[in-house]
């Protein structure tokens, strides 16, 4: 079994009641939305700014590698899910929206979904063991949408 397929599978484990995988098919996404967010939100130097860039676009970098290390058409997915995440980042700030007070609320509520979630399934979150599983969820929101299109991560 290859790492990605081991990796997925026992994140699937911990995600098999019908609400918790409806919460994660929310929260998940949602997360790392504003993850990027706050990240995006951190003030950068003037160096960066001057080719505006920020911290989130030089630490997807490393992160969409992981993503690709992992799987080819997840590593795509992820790369169209970072694209729209900027893209989402960029039409906050266009209508005037703080992108950290927005990213902030948001984090908080989610992860407080996705701990109901968890308590309706009654498992802990995989991340709980390893912290790549911080990584994994949002491959594994992908991984039912591939899936439905008959790709295989």
């Amino acid at each position: 079994m290859r790492q990605v397929e081991k990796l997925l599978h026992h994140y699937s484990e911990s995600h098999q009641n019908k609400t918790n995988v409806l919460i994660h098919g929310i929260a998940v996404p949602s997360i790392f939305f504003v993850t990027i967010g706050l990240i995006y939100a951190i003030p950068v130097p003037d160096l960066l700014a001057k080719f505006s860039l920020t911290f989130a676009h030089i630490l997807v970098i490393p992160m969409l590698m992981y993503y690709f290390k992992l799987s080819g058409p997840i590593g795509a997915a992820m790369t169209l899910l970072t694209i729209a995440v900027f893209g989402g980042i960029q039409l906050l700030e266009n209508v005037g929206i703080s992108v950290w007070q927005f990213s902030v609320v948001l984090f908080v509520l989610m992860w407080i979904l996705q701990f109901i979630g968890h308590q309706i399934e009654g498992k802990k979150p995989s991340f709980f063991e390893d912290l790549r599983y911080l990584l994994v969820g949002p491959a594994w929101w992908w991984m039912h949408l591939l899936k439905r299109v008959n790709i295989q991560p």
